[in-house]
């Protein structure tokens, strides 16, 4: 038996679970607390809050008479209301409303006014949206905007020769201007397959013309979890020097090559650290960008590329860094819907629906490429979790909104029997969504 393959298995197990139970804890407490704090705003009393489920670790009684506990399963959490039946909210437990005076009942989930009810369900979601915006205008905060003029802060290894310097801002390439970033980014679609091209720059005051790599070399900035990448071993900072023998100096090389092999094997020339090797993978099936702006079906291997460059940054202003957040919460938004839009039409596979083995590998791989890899995949998560909450299914936050509609249009709430039936309609299908995306995790590839 591998006892050393076993213990490092088996360490990689423990480091990917930590991961995934930190950061769905975090996701967690932030929802539980939208619907605490606007319940506490809104005059209803919380009798539990809980982070996990199953047998109590640990708890105390804080002076609202609210029992804050940290349970043993972690993969979830719970406020449980006065005169709750259950930690869903699903319905009254008639002895305990029994007992209330009028004015009690008014510090229920369901003897408060409609407008209170409804702000406390959707506070969860709306909580999470806002540690969204939150983290990602954190992010920008502590690494700063590209100034608007290119400017070299520092070069990233590659294995060619480099004439630029730190500091140095870049004028024009190979002839063409480049005044700002849109405008580098035109030049570095435009650039011929040479391994040089020609930079002005301006360098200590004076404008001087040096010989550089392209601007966007195949070089690999990340590597995306259960990806072709990510089992070949490729890290970030790796060069890829050729795919089949065919030189690939641009980012844009390999990837063509990459959507022309069909899926089939391709052996990679690797170079990392000043040493060269060959590894072998074959593209997946991945979502890709269509011309209308769509989803479709392409072959990929995992990995993203930049500027062979770190861009010389600014400190943000506050509403810069929130309109960034705001920005990036509402993309991860919109590439759910398209997601799932492209999915119904079978034009993407439902493979790419994760269940908690994904996202839990995923986790761990962000944990792994270090600490701002983690914190963005949380903020990118609680998007998630808070707009999967938003869904017009019972026991979720979304259908009991759905039954607070239907009271306010008829002036009374859904009849016990049907929300009894509905709840665990809804409890199915959540049920059967998450084993669909467990048994993708296992069987996709």
């Amino acid at each position: 038996m591998d006892f050393p393959g076993l213990l490092t298995s088996l360490g990689d197990f423990a480091y990917t679970a930590g991961a995934f139970v930190i950061a769905l804890s975090i996701i967690v407490a932030v929802h539980e607390y939208g619907h605490y704090i606007v319940g506490r705003w809104s005059g209803i009393h919380a009798d539990v809050f809980s982070l996990g489920f199953g047998p109590v670790l640990w708890s105390r009684m804080d002076r609202r008479g609210t029992r804050w506990q940290i349970a043993a399963v972690p993969f979830g959490g719970y406020v449980k209301f006065l005169g709750d039946a259950n930690a869903a909210s699903a319905g009254a437990d008639t002895t305990t409303m029994s007992r209330l005076s009028d004015d009690e009942r008014r510090h229920t989930m369901h003897g408060a006014p409609l407008w209170a009810r409804a702000a406390t369900v959707f506070a969860g979601p709306a909580f999470n949206f806002v540690l969204s915006v939150v983290v990602f205008a954190g992010m920008l905060f502590v690494s700063g905007v590209a100034t608007d003029a290119p400017e070299i802060e520092a070069l990233r290894p590659l294995p060619v020769e480099n004439g630029l310097m730190p500091g140095d801002r870049i004028l024009s390439v190979a002839g063409h201007e480049t005044p700002d970033y849109e405008a580098l980014g035109k030049v570095a679609e435009m650039l011929p397959d040479d391994a040089s091209v020609a930079y002005r720059v301006l360098r200590d005051g004076q404008e001087v013309t040096v010989d550089g790599p392209t601007l966007i070399p195949a070089l690999v900035l990340a590597v995306l979890p259960k990806s072709a990448a990510m089992d070949a071993g490729l890290r970030e900072g790796d060069v890829i020097l050729a795919m089949n023998g065919t030189p690939t100096p641009r980012f844009d090389d390999l990837q063509a090559i990459v959507k022309q092999s069909g899926g089939e094997p391709i052996t990679l020339s690797v170079w990392r650290d000043g040493t060269e090797f060959e590894t072998r993978l074959a593209p997946r099936e991945r979502p890709v960008t269509a011309e209308d702006g769509g989803l479709q079906t392409g072959y990929q291997i995992g990995i993203s590329g930049s500027f062979m460059f770190d861009p010389a940054t600014r400190a943000p202003g506050l509403g810069e860094a929130l309109q960034s957040g705001v920005g990036q919460t509402w993309g991860i938004i919109e590439t759910t819907f398209s997601a799932l839009s492209s999915m119904v039409a079978g034009k993407i596979s439902t493979c790419n629906l994760n269940g908690p083995v994904g996202m839990a590998q995923a986790t761990g791989a962000a944990a792994s490429a270090g600490l701002s890899s983690f914190v963005w995949l949380i903020a990118a998560l609680s998007t998630a979790i808070g707009l999967l909450n938003l869904f017009p299914i019972p026991v979720l936050d979304g259908g009991h909104l759905v039954f607070h509609a239907y009271e306010w249009a008829t002036g009374k709430p859904p009849p016990d029997r049907f929300m009894n039936v509905a709840m665990a309609v809804g409890l199915t299908l959540v049920l059967a969504l998450m084993l669909f995306g467990l048994t993708n995790d296992l069987f996709c590839r």
